[in-house]
């Protein structure tokens, strides 16, 4: 298992049609109080000005690694690679419209180190595409494990931190989407536990026409991860479906 001699944390941002608010998510990183924070954008050939935006953050943050994808392949394939480019010892996940509180990495890796936790996430709310707030949060309970996991997809991408000293090096299936909760099965899937703090301290921006909107194609997710990645049989894959579908329900129009 590689060992990182550092306390450095990587920042894994995918960049696809991310124009109008990659300067606020990559802003929101700079603005952190952590101490050492490297930024790692790999740009999935995206048709927009993106890269423009970016060149223009690295004349003033020396932090902020480039790289661009020969085609387009997919959000796996550029936190793959990102996940090369990175030195950190603790890697970050943040989606190019998101953003993170002030406070996000301190306070994080405080919660972190207490716990000493493998793997970690926070509580996050939503805002529109002007940064809005939309007024609904997701909240995460202290310990997630595996099998909880397979009935709720709690962890969401921009809040996760992982601390590859105690996972090693890892690479996210290859997935057109529903490459982060594939992710995080697999790497839990041995017995490590999602420490989860709940303090909202990342903001979700609601994009219209985003792969993640799509609810139906969501269970789909989750029934091919669960069944193909996961090799979990078809009657257990469906009673975790079920208890999936009643969690989103419950989330969604009964609380």
């Amino acid at each position: 298992m590689a060992r990182y001699d550092n306390e450095r944390i990587s920042v894994i941002v995918p960049v696809y049609k991310v124009e109008r608010f990659i300067a606020q998510a990559v802003l929101s990183v700079e603005n952190q109080h952590y101490p050492d924070v490297e930024i790692v954008l790999v740009d999935d050939c995206s048709p927009d000005n993106s890269a423009a935006v970016i060149k223009t953050l690295q004349t003033q943050y020396a932090n902020i690694v480039y790289y661009k994808l020969p085609r387009n392949s997919g959000a796996a394939v550029a936190r793959n690679k990102a996940l090369t480019l990175a030195t950190g010892r603790y890697v970050a996940f943040l989606d190019g419209d998101d953003m993170w509180a002030a406070d996000k990495l301190e306070r994080q890796m405080d919660f972190m180190r207490r716990h000493h936790a493998a793997i970690s996430c926070t509580a996050m709310d939503t805002v529109d595409e002007q940064g809005h707030a939309l007024g609904s949060v997701r909240h995460v309970r202290e310990q997630i494990t595996y099998k909880f996991l397979l009935h709720n997809t709690m962890i969401a991408t921009s809040t996760t931190i992982v601390d590859r000293n105690q996972t090693g090096d890892f690479q996210m299936p290859l997935r057109r989407g529903g490459q982060d909760y594939a992710t995080w099965l697999m790497l839990m899937r041995g017995g490590t536990v999602c420490w989860g703090l709940n303090e909202v301290l990342s903001h979700y921006r609601v994009v219209q026409g985003s792969l993640s909107s799509n609810k139906f194609k969501s269970i789909r997710q989750v029934w091919e991860i669960q069944t193909q990645n996961e090799h979990i049989n078809p009657f257990e894959a469906a009673v975790n479906l079920f208890f999936f579908m009643l969690n989103g329900f419950v989330k969604h129009f009964l609380k």
